[in-house]
């Protein structure tokens, strides 16, 4: 498993779920083919961003009707299991499982990260081994040289997790154009970067599952932090349209909307309703990658509850606080 954002508190959290369920099974559960035959893909790795101004160490998944993103942290990447016969199904869950790849970890954060915290914890959530790599977000010659790496040393990726991202400072960003630009790089250019290359690898593999971090802040973006919101809706965005682009491809690809997460990115913050906290983020992200599913609301009550947001008259909408 492979997490881009090695610090990420939502992406440590999922990749110890995976860990402890691997010991016990001898591998991560699969989500299985659909009807088509596509596969579920396995469970695969995470990313991490780079930081800059203002830059966090995981996926800004922690908007809520605030709009306020929290540090997720670094998420760990698991690469695929090459063995023959290592796929073996789940009696328990009747879902297929992977031997002992459901416990290889890799975790890339920029360089001089001290993961020794979320190393520790895989570890003794059973993990068989976690490497460490170096991965700047912002610098998207690096990214396919990065994947190829970790293929190359590991084999097949089952799970790619994108838990990197910055809240930014939106005051500083409404009359400093470069802080504007380095939030929407990190949050919007270099996502897509990072999509593209692992989607094209996936596809020519035939399997695996891609985690993507969006936020409810990206679907109405408000006037109180429309700079990270607009960066975030434009995520949301283009990871729809590639997760129907890699339709029937084999390659599965799960949408986050999380709320308001209660993280190191939100120290401080007064949290919005509907908060939630990685721990929860993380099993939901886990039982939605089980159950193959392209979206997952968390906490689940914001999909109705953004479904009447959206008509909210813009006059209002724009006196709301963050």
């Amino acid at each position: 498993m492979l997490i881009l954002g090695g610090r990420s508190e939502i992406g440590t959290a999922i990749a110890v779920r995976l860990a402890r369920e691997a010991a016990v099974t001898g591998g991560v559960p699969e989500v299985p083919r659909d009807a088509s035959g596509a596969d579920s893909g396995n469970l695969g790795a995470g990313a991490r961003g780079n930081g800059g101004p203002g830059r966090g160490d995981g996926p800004s998944d922690g908007d809520g009707p605030n709009n306020a993103s929290p540090d997720t942290g670094a998420e760990p990447a698991r690469s695929g299991n090459s063995r023959p016969g290592a796929e073996t199904p789940d009696h328990a869950t009747g879902l297929p499982r992977v031997g002992s790849g459901g416990r290889r970890f890799v975790l890339a954060a920029r360089p001089g990260t001290d993961l020794s915290d979320p190393v520790a914890q895989l570890r003794a959530a059973g993990a068989e081994s976690v490497l460490v790599e170096d991965f700047d977000a912002d610098d998207l010659g690096s990214h396919r040289g990065l994947l190829e790496r970790v293929v190359a040393a590991h084999g097949p990726l089952e799970i790619v997790v994108l838990a990197f991202g910055v809240l930014g400072d939106q005051a500083r960003a409404e009359t400093d154009a470069a802080h504007a630009a380095a939030i929407v790089h990190t949050d919007y250019v270099a996502q897509v970067s990072v999509l593209t290359h692992t989607a094209e690898l996936l596809r020519a593999q035939g399997s695996g599952s891609v985690v993507v971090f969006s936020s409810v802040a990206g679907i109405r973006v408000r006037r109180a932090n429309y700079v990270y919101g607009s960066a975030k809706a434009g995520l949301d965005g283009f990871a729809c349209g590639l997760a129907d682009a890699l339709h029937g491809s084999g390659v599965h690809l799960l949408l986050v909307r999380p709320g308001f997460v209660v993280g190191r990115m939100t120290e401080g913050m007064s949290p919005a309703p509907f908060s939630s906290t990685p721990g929860q983020v993380a099993d939901a992200t886990v039982a939605a990658l089980r159950r193959r599913r392209g979206v997952v609301w968390v906490p689940a009550v914001l999909r109705p509850v953004f479904a009447v947001l959206r008509f909210v008259p813009r006059a209002v909408w724009r006196r709301l606080p963050r």
